[in-house]
C-alpha cells in the first residue's frame, strides 16, 4: 500500500470514531500498517481531530522510530505496535475510551454473549485483560498494556475475538485494515451498550447456549458462511470491518 493512501485510511478511520460518537476531543486513537513495508501511520498525540489532516498522520517503522512526519505518535503507539507483531493478520487498530466499552473495562468484568446480535461478531465473551502491575504501571506501560492484550488473547483466535477490554483502561479493536478496526470498535460499543441494559433489566441473564452461538458467528464468518452476497460489495467477515445488518 503506498504510504499516501494508507494516511487517507488511517485519518478517515480516526474520523469514523468521532462520527460515530465514540471520542470526544482527542481522545482515541486509529492506526494501520503496511506490512511489505513494515511501517504503520496512526493519529498523531493530541492533537483535535476537527483539525487533523492527512499530513498529520506519523509514520513509524515497527520499533516505533518516526520516519515521516513533524508531530509525535500518539502515546497509545506501542501497545498497537505490540499486537501488529504478535497477530500478523491484523492490518488496523483503533483504541477508544467509549462509554459503555469502559465500563466494562473499569469493571474489570468480561462482555458476556447474552444475545445472538453479539454471537454475530464474537464467538464469545469479550476478554478483559488482567491488571497490570507495578512493573508494568511503572515501566513501559503501554507495552506492557499490550502484553496484557496479547497475553489473554492466548487461545484464543484473534478474527473470532477482534477486541480486548484492557483492564481499567478501555477498549482495543482491531481488524485487517484501519477501516475495520473503527468498525470492530463501533461494534464493540453497541453490544456492550446492548449488554449493560441486557443485565440492568435482568442481572441473572445468562449466555446464550454454545451451539446458538457458533451458529450465528459460523453462518457470517468462515468458509461455510451463508450471509450476505458473492459479489464482494458485502462480506461475510466483520473483520473485515464491512456489512453491518444481521440478517
Amino acid at each position: 500500500m503506498q504510504l499516501e493512501s494508507l494516511r487517507e485510511e488511517v485519518l478517515d478511520a480516526n474520523l469514523e470514531l468521532v462520527r460515530r460518537g465514540l471520542v470526544i476531543y482527542t481522545f482515541g486513537n486509529v492506526s494501520g500498517i503496511a506490512r511489505a513495508q513494515g511501517l504503520v501511520a496512526i493519529k498523531p498525540s493530541g492533537v483535535p481531530y476537527e483539525k487533523m489532516t492527512a499530513a498529520d498522520i506519523v509514520i513509524t517503522d515497527l520499533e516505533g522510530k518516526v520516519v515521516e512526519g513533524t508531530l509525535g505518535p500518539s502515546v497509545d503507539l506501542a501497545t498497537h505496535l505490540v499486537l501488529y507483531r504478535a497477530f500478523p493478520a491484523i492490518g488496523g487498530v483503533a483504541h477508544t475510551h467509549s462509554p459503555f466499552a469502559t465500563a466494562w473495562a473499569q469493571a474489570g468484568r468480561e462482555i458476556p454473549c447474552l444475545g445472538t446480535t453479539h454471537a454475530d461478531y464474537f464467538r464469545g465473551a469479550v476478554p478483559v485483560t488482567a491488571p497490570l502491575d507495578a512493573s508494568g504501571i511503572e515501566g513501559d506501560y503501554e507495552a506492557a498494556a499490550g502484553r496484557a492484550i496479547v497475553q489473554r488473547l492466548a487461545g484464543l483466535d484473534p478474527e473470532e475475538f477482534s477486541a480486548v477490554l484492557a483492564h481499567g483502561h478501555g477498549p482495543f479493536a482491531w481488524g485487517p485494515s484501519a477501516t475495520g478496526a473503527a468498525h470492530n470498535a463501533v461494534i464493540l460499543e453497541e453490544l456492550a451498550r446492548i449488554a449493560a441494559q441486557t443485565m440492568a433489566l435482568n442481572p441473572a441473564a445468562a449466555p446464550i447456549p454454545d451451539p446458538l452461538r457458533d451458529l450465528h458467528f459460523l453462518r457470517k464468518h468462515g468458509p461455510t458462511a451463508r450471509y450476505g452476497q458473492k459479489t464482494g460489495t458485502v462480506t461475510n467477515n466483520p473483520f473485515s470491518g464491512n456489512g453491518d445488518s444481521n440478517k
